[in-house]
């Protein structure tokens, strides 16, 4: 029995080899480090093959720097340490992907945007003004677009979410079938078409002349749909135990859908609400079919051409000067900005009316 006792290994014995998943790992700065290694032999390789391109040479930078990483970590580490370091950075190569060209957007769109953006541009119309020369505003583009945005929005808003909530939590059947069908065909619908069918509808058939409210309702075709898919999902979202505990206590069907439902889903509805916004705020080809474009001011959006922000930086570009430039460059700030503020509102308001919880 002595010989048994003296033949089990001890725990020592049993320890992992430090070939096993307890090896040694790499320092922390270890990342950095490599980031500039690979930076350095990016830039090198870059002038030795004499590439022009800043992006090639950031583009062999970041292959390096996912090479160096997964040696470094293969050796010092493990093979599965460093496809997890692999994978980390490939994530964060594709974020910077998409991020460096929106800060590059944004960059040339403000540094070039503040020439002549100021309280004068801001308050006066480009009356009087031939589109050579300096001077001029955007007020009368930006009085169109809010107007036509806030009516494509009070069409839009209320059918796509009463079409939401027939679908969450009343549709079955054929007929829900047949909307979500319809739904997903005008998600993908040109802008030029809906504009086409207002144009065929309202003004050659019923004989309207152009008008803001025209535009309206072309772009609130296109608003639809958004509005319906990103509602949907977040009346999904919705537990179904919050609906059978409101079932339970006897409320009637609709007052749970008010009181709990949507209250519920409202931060994601809001936002969803703006998604469908920044979608219509760009279009260009319905305003051009519809609204005509204007140099005056007119508040009235049922009567009269008016214009709009991106029918007037498409107007400014296409006179080709650079005080027209400078003007559609402060206009597309304008646009930019106009649509940060109402996701801030809208952001501002699904707070408010989200439900307080409680600790």
């Amino acid at each position: 029995m002595s010989h048994a006792i003296q033949d089990r290994p001890t725990r020592a014995d049993r320890s992992p080899s430090p070939s096993g998943l307890t090896r040694g790992g790499l320092p922390r700065w270890a990342p950095a480090g490599i980031a500039v290694l690979s930076a350095v032999l990016g830039s090198g390789i870059g002038l030795a093959f004499d590439l022009q391109s800043k992006i090639q040479w950031g583009l062999i930078a970041a292959l390096l720097f996912v090479g160096i990483t997964y040696g470094a970590s293969a050796v010092i580490e493990n093979r599965r340490q460093a496809t997890d370091r692999v994978a980390t950075s490939a994530v964060w190569l594709c974020f910077l992907l998409a991020v460096v060209p929106l800060l590059s957007l944004i960059w040339t769109t403000v540094s070039r945007g503040l020439k002549v953006l100021d309280g004068n541009f801001l308050s006066h119309s480009m009356n009087g003004v031939t589109s050579f020369e300096a001077g001029g505003g955007v007020y009368h583009a930006l009085l169109g677009t809010i107007e036509q945005i806030a009516l494509a929005t009070l069409i839009a808003a209320p059918i796509g979410l009463l079409t939401a909530v027939y679908l969450v939590e009343y549709g079955k059947g054929k007929l829900a079938k047949a909307v979500t069908f319809f739904v997903d065909v005008m998600t993908g619908i040109p802008s030029i078409v809906a504009g086409l069918f207002i144009l065929t509808t309202w003004n050659l058939m019923l004989g309207f002349g152009p008008s803001g409210f025209a535009g309206a309702m072309a772009l609130s075709i296109l608003m639809m749909p958004v509005v319906v898919r990103s509602t949907e999902e977040m009346l999904k979202l919705v537990p179904n135990e919050l609906r059978e505990a409101a079932l339970a206590l006897g409320v009637p069907k609709w007052r749970v859908i008010l009181k709990v439902v949507l209250p519920t889903a409202i931060g994601g509805i809001a936002t969803g609400l703006m998604l469908a916004v920044a979608r219509i705020a760009g279009e260009t080809a319905p305003i051009m079919l519809l609204v005509f474009g204007s140099q005056l001011i007119n508040g009235n959006p049922f009567e009269g051409a008016q214009s709009s922000l991106p029918l007037y930086i498409w107007e400014q570009y296409k006179v080709g000067s650079d005080a027209s430039y400078d003007r559609a460059w402060a206009a597309a700030l304008v646009l930019i900005a106009f649509v940060m503020i109402l996701n801030l509102v809208a952001r501002g308001i699904a707070r408010w009316k989200a439900p307080k919880t409680g600790r």
